[in-house]
């Protein structure tokens, strides 16, 4: 009979002391690179982008940390491509990074205003049958926390950077956790999955 294949075990990183970067994104970037090859934890993650100060924790600590995946070109799993994570896991498995779309850009005041207007001031997450319609300032029944608006491109980002900042048509407004499950993966102009950037942003050769 074959020996059964052990499984690997996880490393789990540490906090090595406080993060004192001037924005959440810097701070998750510099856990993470303090901790190559390890597992962090959703409550690590927390921990460092709590404000020292006040104690709040921000709610879209998730979206900057999509951001350092997409934008950025890092590669930090989840349970979602990488197996023996649990939900709420993450991993960086090295420091190289992959090359991205290039710099955002964000609506003009103004366009940001009429997108709002239009939106009802709640997010226009719509897949299928599901809308999700949470107002500004409202707690997210599933993913906690209160909802604060971004603007994001129908079109993806790693498809089309230049998002014309000065027409609404182009945007709309999503809850963090929108943000987060669409990533450049959506195409909301089509509906259609952005295959492209699946396979881009894949860890795996």
């Amino acid at each position: 009979m074959p020996k059964k294949k052990k499984a690997a075990r996880k490393i789990y990183g540490k906090i090595k002391g406080q993060y004192n970067q001037k924005s959440i994104k810097r701070r998750i970037e510099a856990l993470f690179l303090d901790n190559i090859g390890k597992v962090l934890t959703r409550e690590q993650i927390i921990k460092v982008v709590t404000d020292p100060e006040t104690g709040r924790e921000p709610e879209n600590w998730h979206q900057r940390l999509s951001e350092l995946r997409t934008d950025e070109g890092y590669t930090i799993l989840s349970w979602r491509n990488k197996g023996d994570l649990k939900v709420q896991e993450y991993l960086m498995p090295h420091r190289k990074k992959r090359s991205s779309a290039g710099k955002r850009v964000r609506p003009t005041d103004a366009t940001w205003l009429a997108i709002l207007k239009r939106a009802n001031y709640s997010c226009e997450w719509n897949e299928g049958d599901e809308a999700c319609r949470l107002k500004d300032g409202e707690v997210d029944p599933i993913g906690g926390g209160r909802v604060k608006l971004t603007p994001d491109h129908k079109n993806p980002h790693s498809l089309d950077p230049k998002a014309d900042p000065r027409d609404p048509s182009q945007w709309q407004a999503l809850c963090g956790r929108h943000q987060v499950t669409k990533k450049n993966y959506w195409d909301s102009t089509t509906g259609k999955i952005n295959t492209y950037a699946i396979v881009q942003f894949s860890p795996e050769k």
